[in-house]
């Protein structure tokens, strides 16, 4: 029998007592999962998505933040240009956003590969770490002789980007292997949809520091005006809001370093139950790590190696699985998905200055106006479209289904960039149509692929290769977004007189970006509904299901199984 351990809690609870004085590994292993796949909705499931938003919170604002305050750059680090003083230069701009899109690739594969192997809980809190150092960075880096402001802020923001990319395959796993299987979805969308108030918090955030220094920002009545006391001014309001992306970092990071390892990582791949027991019970106690006896802990691994059905990760394990057109046409559906989402999701952002001169809040009297309106028009903007479309998500993930919404996203996406590249020409001379299709695209967005995307790869692949592949999808997402930041934003300004910030080719951009919706569709076609099903049943390992795989059990389980039954005993 096993020996029951100390801990857990109302946010994380000890599945492994429950079962411990079972003796078949693939028993308890079973009658533990679906003790978790089957408990009620509780106060534990609510912290344990607060712990896991609150990164994404952090995650979102980082990202938005920075196209509020490039413009403010512009007047602290380019008041002296001799062209267009007080505007950072477009390449400048352009490169400091794509910055945090290419650290947040690799953040997304190494995360997703190292959760993998070391585990989820030694992995989670590092990128929060690593957010929370390289956003205090960014809030003190300055221009010298030696190296310019934009090299240092780019420098920072691939870092932060690291962060950011890993936060993504962890928080999303972590999510789901602890839910419940009825409300998995609302669970994961609930993380998902911190974007959405991050995002409302970089724009009020940089409305409050606005107001907060209104008489030095109106002696001056522009950009190429703003020295000596507004200048001073700006430079101070950057860096806060930059710098207080670091503060719900901060608040979350102790509950990330110190919770349990996830129980299906502990099962089938750390193949360790004693240690996974000890590390619980170390959690509880605001410890780093568990110790148990060494001897002990050597004799269940060895007793348990020979007799797990689920098999060990490996790269060849890696390769045969995904071989098979089954497994392999899901992790293309979900990366090809990602990857034509962001590619118009990211290319949406190209309009925002023309939304937002479509309703009054892109210009004013004098740099005060200018900059409150900017973050009163992007609270407009977040508030009408992106917030609703992730709450609405939430709340009928779980009901719909994933794959129908996505469906559903793709189709309505199709629709609105075919009919804004179009009639692009005839929506400029109404203002408020084209300010409908722009809210209208956000909320489909976000109740549609937005959500999903991120949602699905948390749930279809097997554990030990989960981190992995929602890594690999969200990187594939990623690489569509700096697509859209280098090629498309470019080619928007296709035929514009040099020095003119004009786009006479968003039409046409539009135009290709229903095209990737339209791919997007397809791709969608190839992801299973994931919707009140167990993870295992997804990850075909449960017998008598639709995507059961005969080798998902491990050589070592069928080898002893085959001796056991060549001697006349009763296999379990």
């Amino acid at each position: 029998m096993a020996r029951t351990t100390a801990g857990g809690n109302a946010a994380f609870h000890n599945f492994h007592n429950d079962y411990a004085h079972i003796d078949d590994p693939n028993e308890r292993r079973r009658l533990a999962l679906a003790e978790i796949d089957k408990a009620p909705f509780g106060w534990y499931h609510v912290r344990a998505v607060v712990v896991a938003g609150i990164g994404f919170f952090t995650d979102a604002y980082d990202i938005f933040a920075i196209n509020l305050v490039t413009s403010m750059l512009g007047v602290v680090f380019w008041q002296t240009a001799k062209s267009k003083p007080g505007v950072i230069p477009t390449d400048s701009d352009t490169a400091i956003k794509v910055a945090t899109s290419g650290g947040t690739v690799l953040g997304q594969v190494g995360f997703g590969i190292l959760a993998d192997i070391v585990g989820r809980k030694r992995m989670y809190g590092l990128e929060l770490i690593l957010i929370i150092f390289a956003t205090l960075a960014q809030s003190l880096s300055s221009a010298s002789p030696g190296i310019s402001v934009v090299g240092l802020i780019i420098f920072w923001r691939v870092l932060m980007g690291v962060g950011i990319g890993g936060d993504y395959p962890l928080s999303s796993i972590i999510t789901s292997e602890f839910a419940t299987t009825k409300w998995r979805g609302a669970m994961m969308g609930a993380v998902f949809a911190m974007q959405g108030i991050g995002q409302l918090a970089a724009a009020l955030i940089a409305l409050i520091v606005t107001t907060g220094f209104k008489e030095s920002l109106l002696t001056a009545k522009n950009a190429a005006a703003c020295d000596g006391v507004c200048q001073l001014a700006v430079d101070k309001m950057w860096r806060v809001i930059i710098g207080f992306g670091a503060v719900p970092g901060c608040i979350a990071l102790y509950y990330r370093l110190t919770i349990p390892e996830t129980p299906r990582y502990t099962f089938d791949v750390a193949r360790d139950v004693e240690k996974a027991g000890e590390d619980t019970k170390a959690y509880i106690q605001g410890k780093a790590e568990g110790r148990p006896d060494e001897v002990r802990r050597a004799t269940i691994i060895a007793d348990s190696e020979g007799r797990l059905e689920t098999p060990k990760a490996s790269w060849g394990d890696f390769v045969s699985h995904y071989r098979q057109w089954k497994f392999g046409k899901v992790l293309l559906g979900t990366a090809g998905s990602w990857f034509f989402l962001d590619v118009a999701f990211y290319g949406l952002g190209l309009n925002n200055s023309i939304i937002l001169g479509a309703i009054g809040y892109s210009k004013g009297a004098n740099m005060y106006e200018v900059f409150r309106r900017n973050a009163i028009g992007n609270l407009i903007l977040v508030c009408a479209g992106a917030i609703p479309g992730y709450w609405v998500t939430v709340f009928t993930v779980d009901t719909l289904g994933r794959k129908p919404i996505q469906l559903m996203g793709f189709t309505m996406l199709t629709i609105l960039f075919v009919i804004i590249g179009f009639a692009y020409d005839k929506l400029l001379k109404h203002n408020g149509a084209l300010l409908a299709l722009y809210v209208l695209a956000q909320f489909f967005f976000n109740f549609g692929p937005n959500a999903t995307t991120f949602i699905v790869p948390g749930e279809c692949f097997p554990t030990r290769y989960r981190s992995t592949s929602h890594g690999l999808s969200a990187a594939s997402g990623k690489i569509g977004a700096i697509i859209a930041q280098v090629v498309f934003g470019p080619l928007r300004q296709r035929g514009a007189p040099p020095g003119s910030t004009d786009s006479p080719w968003l039409n046409h951009v539009m135009e290709i970006f229903a095209l990737f919706m339209l791919c997007g569709l397809f791709t969608t076609l190839l992801i299973p509904e994931t919707k009140r099903k167990t993870l295992e049943e997804l990850a075909g390992e449960v017998p008598g299901t639709a995507n059961y795989d005969p080798g998902s059990r491990s050589a070592a389980y069928k080898t002893n199984s085959q001796q056991d039954s060549g001697s006349g005993e009763k296999v379990v």
